[in-house]
């Protein structure tokens, strides 16, 4: 079954927050937006605005495309750099 973007964002969201030993409170603080916020994010809960895909990009030091690419890619790079 193929995944909503909302599924693929939460686990790009979710997977760079914790490369980045991010809480959710500080990504919130880092995006300019509230702790639940995040974790209804991470959970496909929201369907968010262009803007704050841009403010979380920003926040975890990607490109806002790379949180919308199928999860695969960012599992590979996370598991080059431990390498």
């Amino acid at each position: 079954m193929e995944e909503s973007i909302r599924e693929v964002l939460a686990c790009n969201v979710r997977l760079l927050r914790s490369e980045h030993h991010y809480t959710q409170e500080r990504l919130a603080e880092m995006s300019g937006t509230h702790r639940t916020y995040i974790g209804a994010i991470e959970r496909s809960e929201r369907n968010i605005s262009l803007d704050m895909i841009c403010r979380l990009a920003k926040a975890l030091h990607v490109d806002g495309a790379e949180l919308l690419t199928a999860q695969l890619g960012l599992v590979n790079r996370a598991h080059a750099r431990e390498a």
